[in-house]
């Protein structure tokens, strides 16, 4: 057994595109090496900015030989009457390779069908290999591929060599112009440009010599040992950005981290505009003393720690002249009033049909009245929100944020709160962007949950109304984060309001010729939502029949739909709900014959209908008084009571009576027990353990 190494060299690939790729190699390498029946230890895959790496351990030298069995046609059509072979057995005996006498029969599920074995001896590793790499280099799917000079390839980026090795011999093939061999390149600038590997399992340590880590997750490592000893000698701590340090740790092949320094008059603007270009920009990690930015940058070199002091000097320029940007912006910015800039969103265009950004302000603000009034939130809460949403737009004509798009709604907030405008209301600015994720955090202000919402509500309902809906991969508007924003803010304060009335309230507030059918709108819209409820619940560990159950009998208010959904997982577990679902669904099944919910009981005929009858008012009453007061759990132990007197109604009467009235009144009796929990779940979705 020999170690496998395949290492595509090329120009520098961009950071995002690495992981995936990584990935998607490692998968294909163990799928093609299951299919050709080579045995190995490990498929591990490395990445550097100028080298995707493919390193299998203990590869075996030759393939496992191969014995399995093919079901072929049935005997009967495999052998005519006198018994000999028809074509169908001839011809199935040819594709599997053996001679038709070497066919037998088998029975399987009551009928005989004729078998091969099929055998062939496994071949040496080597022969296989060839063949295998190609496919694995070219398999490798990019986000933007690209062709270089008259080739035909589409790759990440122009492959300049090809190593390939098991053991110490190469693997030849060709792709392209570029002949796989044993030449690598070590770092661009400190390492050599023609590196021989000697063999596969040398090869990390000889690449490591002539200063590159291919393995990234040592890289890592380095980056973080070495960023938090600096942090900690300046008294801080490194803000791990994990988004950053992945970028970053695709962009160097020997990592050395080097801490700098900048103006602490820069440490008077907001915070985040001194950190944005330190990220964004520069890929600089800021410091940290407790939750507040020190006026130190850590930066990663590729390279050793040769000439640090330069290297230091010369990041510290730029992102000096970074920092005299932003403060020049921000300085400028905040000789306007924010409310003056409003009237330049009539010149941006939010949607060709939907009109411009200043007239999508207007419907937000219509918007934020009525939903205050759902949420029957204060006068205050009111006035704030609607003077927040009047200037939640304005800083997207400021030269910051014009500047640096990422800080809008924060640097709204800033302004406002540096021009005098209320701190609920400047706070609402940055807020009614949240959340920006599916995990991320929501507004804490009602103002900012307000606007929040007004404004999600619009775009969703407006793109919908434009013919601008979610197909596949295709959100250009991102409908379903927006969506599942408005699902999170409104689980995430517990707020009881109705989605049909946050939904036909924005389409209110646009032209008729838009919007068009006003219902039908509202009904496409409702729907739209139902898999955003059903993301949020399975992400909260529901079970997906729980979710099933709960989202069937309606999601018209989300935060009482959240509570029926806890209410059935916590009853799923107890002992007597198996047989209520027993119970329940037999219940179920015959209910669909019933014409009518109506029953008569003057043909209630035996006791253990009469009873259960009784029992079924009773219930009734009693769930509907708690519904009232959504303690959903009380009313499924309401249900669970029902068990016994619904065993007992089947055990005693025949439902399918000969007498029509006394049958239809049984079905109706069923149908009045299997809705019982309808304004709870539908416990016919649930799936018994």
């Amino acid at each position: 057994m020999s170690d496998l190494l395949l290492e595509i060299g090329l120009e520098e690939v961009p950071a995002k595109f690495m992981p995936p790729a990584l990935a998607e190699l490692k998968q294909m390498a163990e799928t093609q090496l299951k299919e050709q029946r080579i045995q190995y230890d490990e498929v591990a895959t490395y990445g550097t900015p100028r080298r995707i790496v493919l390193l299998v351990k203990n590869l075996a030298d030759k393939q496992e030989d191969l014995e399995e069995e093919a079901k072929g046609p049935a005997v009967k059509a495999a052998y005519d009457a006198e018994g000999n072979p028809t074509k169908a057995a001839l011809g199935f005996a040819r594709g599997q390779g053996v001679d038709v006498q070497d066919l037998y029969q088998k029975e399987v599920n009551g009928g005989m069908y004729v078998f091969a074995t099929k055998k062939a001896a496994g071949v040496a590793t080597a022969e296989t290999l060839p063949t295998l790499l190609p496919q694995l280099v070219c398999g490798i799917h990019f986000p933007k591929p690209m062709r270089w000079g008259f080739t035909e390839l589409r790759y990440a980026r122009p492959i300049r060599w090809i190593v390939a090795l098991h053991g110490k011999e190469i693997v030849p093939f060709t792709i392209e112009d570029i002949t796989s061999g044993n030449i690598s390149r070590g770092h661009r600038y400190l390492g050599s440009d023609h590196l021989e590997i000697p063999c596969a399992e040398d090869y990390l340590d000889v690449l490591e010599k002539d200063y590159v880590i291919v393995d990234q997750n040592r890289r890592q490592t380095m980056i973080l040992e070495q960023m938090q000893a600096l942090a900690e000698q300046a008294g801080g701590t490194a803000d791990m950005d994990e988004e950053l340090l992945e970028e970053v740790l695709y962009l160097v092949e020997y990592p050395t981290a080097l801490m700098g320094n900048f103006n602490p008059a820069y440490m008077l603007m907001p915070e985040q505009l001194i950190i944005t270009p330190m990220k964004e920009h520069q890929r600089y990690f800021p410091v940290l003393k407790g939750h507040h930015l020190m006026p130190k940058f850590i930066t990663v070199r590729n390279g050793n720690g040769a000439h640090l002091d330069i290297v230091q000097q010369g990041n510290e320029k730029v992102l000096e002249a970074r920092l005299a940007d932003a403060k020049f912006f921000y300085d400028e910015d905040l000789k306007i009033k924010l409310e003056d800039n409003v009237e330049k969103l009539k010149s941006i265009v939010f949607q060709e049909k939907l009109g411009t950004i200043y007239e999508k302000m207007l419907r937000v603000q219509q918007g934020v009245i009525v939903i205050a009034d759902l949420l029957q939130l204060g006068d205050g809460v009111k006035e704030r929100a609607l003077r927040a949403a009047y200037l939640a737009k304005a800083d997207l004509v400021s030269n910051v944020v014009y500047e640096f798009p990422e800080l809008q709604g924060l640097m709204g907030e800033k302004y406002a709160y540096a021009q005098g405008e209320h701190p609920l209301t400047a706070k609402a600015i940055s807020e009614h962007y949240l959340p920006k994720n599916a995990d991320g955090e929501i507004p804490l202000t009602f103002e900012g949950l307000t606007v929040s919402i007004a404004d999600k509500m619009d775009t969703i309902v407006g793109c919908f109304a434009a013919g601008i809906e979610p197909t596949g991969s295709q959100d250009p508007y991102a409908l379903r984060r927006q969506a599942a924003g408005i699902c999170s803010m409104i689980l995430g304060r517990s707020v009881l309001v109705s989605l049909t009335a946050l939904i036909k309230q924005a389409i209110a507030h646009y032209p008729d010729e838009i919007v068009g059918d006003k219902e039908a709108l509202c009904q496409r819209v409702y729907g739209f939502f139902e898999q955003r409820i059903r993301n949020v619940l399975n992400d909260r560990g529901f079970r997906y029949d729980v979710v099933e159950a709960v989202v069937s009998c309606g999601y018209d208010n989300l935060t009482e739909t959240l509570l029926r959904a806890e209410a059935l997982n916590k009853m799923r577990t107890t002992d007597t709900f198996a047989k209520v679902l027993t119970a329940f669904t037999r219940a179920n099944n015959l209910a669909k014959k019933a014409v009518s919910d109506a029953v008569e009981e003057a043909n209630l005929v035996e006791p253990v209908e009469k009873q259960l009858w009784s029992d079924v008012q009773f219930a009734e009453n009693a769930i509907a008084e708690q519904v009232q007061r959504r303690q959903y759990a009380e009313t499924l132990t309401i249900i669970s009571t029902l068990e016994e007197s619904i065993s007992a109604f089947f055990d005693g009467v025949m439902v399918m009576d000969e007498n029509e009235a006394i049958k239809n009144n049984r079905l109706a009796l069923l149908r009045r027990v299997s809705t019982l929990s309808n304004q709870i779940a539908d416990l016919t979705k649930i799936v018994q353990d």
